[in-house]
């Protein structure tokens, strides 16, 4: 090529590199900017090329429109302020079709009057069929580079990995044995912690931004590691619930994203499917946001007059004798209302009526230990039954599968075409998924039931000992287990719960209109024939409701 001696030329300087380089990258021939623009710098100086401005930045060019340097670098050689490019190759310029096409149009009308590299040069007078043969090299090698990912991430994908940078507590096997397939294993560092922190959420006693807090403060977690911040950054808050919905911790994930093809993944699970589903429920209930107070119990409470939360006011008494008595009392804040005429009322009645509450449902030692042989018995029961229902959902199961496999030979054979198999392929996967969710989540049912069910029994026999000698925050969290909702009136409170304790509650009641204690073989149950004791009243029926909802008390 001929090379210019156009004295008079403005250059703009252009370097761009798609990833940041590391010093492995650079050996390989592969130069970071900086040593691109050391480069051509060099060059320009040895020539006496004028450069008028630089332009660098790190954006790949495989797509027009994404690299806002070199759009800025067009606008100023259009405006006139340059009339030449120098660089340190020509596929620093353009990998795709359209910016080559902008970068000859303006070799060809003299708006750029030539292009310089490091190893030759361009001019307006050279022939189109040049510049097309060194431009489409640069614009193939980008095509073919895409199809050599895509092959790798189908690849990956067929074995049951998820292409793309591993979720935190999982780390990608970057430096494997030469000739070993990369694969996602697990993060020692963070998998385990991490299976701490769903287990905090899963426990009811924690919210899962508290969660964060405490792992973050206490047990010092960090993002990954980068080169901009080599020890981590604290965990965002978005990043943590990010993690808490990322279907990958139960074993499945959906790639790409939004395209509605989901493939079960051969790492290593941190949670169940189950326990996926539960924290998908504790993320989503509506429930007022987590408050700070001094007093025990705002926010538990709402006026039944006017609908407004009840909040409290201390009051000082200073006695002539010295002493000094606090008091609290729990009234209408007047936010829907100002002009609401309820009372307040001290915490002490308060407290009172919350612990004649707690009677309404107490039942005795003796009781609650038969209640748990009945429960343990029933439970034994439906593990049984469990094996009839399992059956037919894996039969369900298994039928799915082989629709799945005969879609797939029809494909094959040519008898659907690849939009009528992929509309099928995706109803019948989303039908398998959900299928196989169900059978670990009934498993998972009968486990939990007769947990929370003995937790409920313990509940009612304890609550009111452990409501009078507990600390206030012990008082607060026994009130909060029974709800937010409760109603303030005319100094009355009403507390509103739900169904289990509901049942027990009528249970007392049944006991206490024939004036006898609430005991197992002396009133509400009878022996059977086979000598088993069998509940007599209707309430203790109820009670082996199929529709098991306990509520999960704090004890």
């Amino acid at each position: 090529m001929s090379k210019t001696n156009n004295s008079n030329l403005k250059y703009v300087l252009y370097a761009r590199r798609s990833i940041v380089a590391n010093k492995t990258e650079e050996d390989k021939g592969v130069p970071s900017i900086q040593s691109q623009v050391r480069e051509v710098k060099e060059l320009a100086l040895e020539e006496g090329k004028n450069i008028v401005k630089e332009f660098t930045e790190t954006m790949s060019a495989s797509e027009p429109g994404i690299r806002p340097e070199f759009a800025k670098m067009i606008e100023f050689i259009k405006s006139g302020k340059a009339n030449a490019i120098i660089c340190f190759k020509m596929d620093r310029l353009a990998r795709n079709s359209v910016d080559e096409g902008i970068i000859k149009h303006f070799l060809q009308k003299g708006v750029i009057k030539t292009i310089r590299s490091t190893d030759r040069e361009w001019n307006t007078d050279d022939h189109t069929l040049i510049w097309s043969v060194e431009f489409g090299t640069s614009t193939q090698y980008s095509r073919d580079l895409k199809k050599h990912i895509k092959r790798g991430q189908n690849e990956s994908l067929r074995r049951g990995f998820r292409p793309g940078l591993a979720p935190m507590g999982y780390k990608n096997t970057k430096y494997r044995e030469k000739g070993m397939d990369e694969s996602i294993v697990v993060d020692e560092e963070n998998f385990s912690i991490l299976r701490k922190m769903f287990d905090y959420i899963l426990s009811g006693k924690h919210t899962p931004f508290q969660v964060l807090k405490i792992a973050t403060d206490e047990w010092g977690v960090r993002s990954r590691k980068t080169h901009r911040y080599p020890k981590g950054t604290p965990l965002s808050k978005s990043a943590w619930y990010g993690i808490l919905s990322n279907p990958f911790y139960y074993g499945e994930f959906e790639y790409p994203i939004g395209s509605g093809i989901w493939t079960k993944g051969k790492h290593k699970p941190l949670i169940t499917r189950a326990e996926f589903e539960t924290i998908q429920q504790i993320l989503h209930k509506d429930a007022p946001r987590p408050k700070t107070h001094t007093h025990a119990y705002v926010g538990l409470m709402r006026c039944g007059e006017c609908g407004a939360r009840i909040t409290c006011e201390e009051k000082v008494k200073n006695q002539k004798n010295g002493n000094v008595h606090h008091y609290s009392y729990y009234h209408c804040t007047g936010q829907v209302n100002p002009n609401c005429t309820q009372k307040s009322i001290s915490q002490s009645d308060l407290e009172k009526q919350m612990v004649d509450f707690f009677s309404t449902f107490k039942i005795s030692t003796s009781f609650h230990e038969w209640a748990i042989q009945e429960l343990t018995n029933e439970y034994e029961r439906e593990r049984n039954d469990k094996t009839t229902i399992l059956y037919n959902q894996h039969r369900e199961h298994f039928k799915i599968k082989d629709m799945l496999n005969r879609l797939y030979e029809m494909r094959l054979a040519g008898e659907i075409d690849s939009d009528k198999h992929m509309e099928e392929k995706g109803r019948l996967e989303t039908e398998e998924r959900r299928l196989a969710g169900q059978l670990e989540m009934i498993d998972a049912r009968v486990q939990t039931w007769i947990h929370d069910a003995k937790r409920l029994m313990t509940f009612a026999e304890r609550v009111t000992d452990e409501f009078k000698c507990g600390s206030l925050d012990k008082k607060k969290s026994i009130i909060a287990a029974l709800g937010c909702e409760h109603v303030l009136l005319d100094k009355k409170l009403t507390i509103h719960t739900e169904k289990p304790l509901l049942v027990v509650q009528e249970m007392v009641s049944v006991a206490d209109t024939v004036g006898k204690p609430l005991e197992p073989a002396l009133f509400l149950t009878e022996y059977g024939s086979n000598g088993k004791m069998l509940p007599t009243g209707p309430p203790l029926w109820r009670w082996a409701d199929s529709n098991r909802r306990v509520n999960k008390m704090i004890i």
